[in-house]
């Protein structure tokens, strides 16, 4: 089997990609979902620019008979997918700001008490606040 330079090249940083999102798993700034699906995209590019006769096994599968055109729409079909997925999470994020928001709001006017959670870090930052005459 004779590599070509993009035969080594796309599998390295595919490597280091998928080195690089497990990295940002250890260290709390991504999700294991996330990695894993950056797992997949990765993994996926490596494994077509070492065995491209994959392609032929896609285009079947697809029902695609251009291995081209079958590429392009499994990866807009996985594009598509984690648009979704990003999409819901930031509705997530949303509707958790908002409660964060309702819970101090009330709390500053004295008409309710926040979540124990919140609480308990906030009082951390008044009692460092306090300290500097904030």
């Amino acid at each position: 089997m004779h590599l070509t330079p993009y035969q080594f090249v796309a599998p390295a940083l595919s490597i280091v990609a998928i080195l690089y999102a497990w990295n940002l798993v250890l260290r709390k700034k991504k999700s294991i979902m996330e990695a894993f699906f950056w797992t997949i995209f990765w993994g996926a590019i490596g494994l077509l620019a070492l065995y491209p006769s994959v392609l032929h096994f896609l285009s079947a599968l697809t029902g695609i008979e251009s291995q081209v055109n079958a590429v392009i729409v499994t990866f807009l079909g996985i594009l598509f997918f984690l648009v979704f997925y990003l999409v819901i999470r930031l509705e997530e994020l949303e509707q958790r700001h908002t409660k964060v928001v309702r819970a101090l709001a009330l709390r500053e006017n004295g008409l309710g008490v926040a979540h124990d959670s919140f609480d308990e870090g906030q009082k951390g930052k008044e009692g460092e606040q306090g300290k500097k005459g904030i």
